[in-house]
Order: C-alpha cells, then structure tokens, then sequence
C-alpha cells in the first residue's frame, strides 16, 4: 500500500478519536497527517514526511492554542449560574447588622452578607455570590 494511504488512515482514524474526545487539538494532529500524505504524494521520503507531518502538526496546534478556540475560559465558580444553582434565586431578609443577616433558605440557616452598593433595608434580595456558606446577596 502507497505512504499517502497509509498517512489519509491515520488521518481518519485520529479523526474519529477527535468526534470522541470534543477538543480541537486531534483535529490539530490529523492535519499534520494529511500534510504528512501530501508530502508522500510527492514521493519524498519517510523521514521527510514525519518532519513535514509533525511540524504542520505542531504548528497548527500552537496556532489553535492563541486562538480564542484553544483558551479556557476563567470563570469564577463561585458567581456562575452554570455551577451554583443558588445564584439568581431570592432570599427575604428582616433585619441586617452590620451588612450581614441570617436567613431561612432550603431548610437551613445561612448567612448573609450584602454587596457593597446596596442598601441595608429589609426586603428580597437576589444572590450574586456563594463564598462557602455565606450567600452574597444584592438588588
């Protein structure tokens, strides 16, 4: 069987992993295989197209990590809808002391403490923030 083929299987192959794992950088691999075909297509030998695959390769990974593709995102767990099911739900406060309270909320007692630009009046306040078991809470 001809290099190229054998180089376009491989291609395909990391390519079925890629549908497995969800990322990008097997993608990144398997275009380094085809520039890898390519090269063999042009009858150059074995070791020039591991170099010319493995720096296509290479090359394109680095490439997909400084794109906006390749960064995770940094999001603070603790003020993330997406983690916390607490944030966005309301709590009633009565009374506040000193810009912290304790509230009644799921069945058990928390505390609370108030984000710096809002006001120290009783009412239902939404919650911003968890840090640990204290709830952030604000307008």
């Amino acid at each position: 069987m001809a290099d190229w083929i054998m180089w376009l299987i491989a291609a395909g192959a990391v390519l079925i992993l890629e549908l497995f794992t969800g990322t990008f950088y097997l993608l990144m691999v398997a275009i380094g295989m085809g520039a890898g075909s390519l090269v063999a297509l042009a009858r150059i030998d074995l070791p020039g197209q591991l170099l010319v695959a493995a720096l296509v390769g290479v090359v394109a990974t680095l490439l997909l990590r400084r794109s906006r593709f390749g960064r995770s995102a940094k999001v603070d767990a603790a003020a993330d809808p997406n983690v916390n099911m607490d944030i966005g739900q309301t709590v009633h406060v009565t009374a506040w002391q000193d810009h912290t309270a304790r509230v009644m909320y799921r069945g058990a007692l928390w505390d609370v403490e108030l984000e710096a630009d809002a006001e120290a009046a009783p009412g239902v306040f939404r919650i911003h923030e968890v840090r640990g078991s204290r709830l952030i809470v604000g307008v």
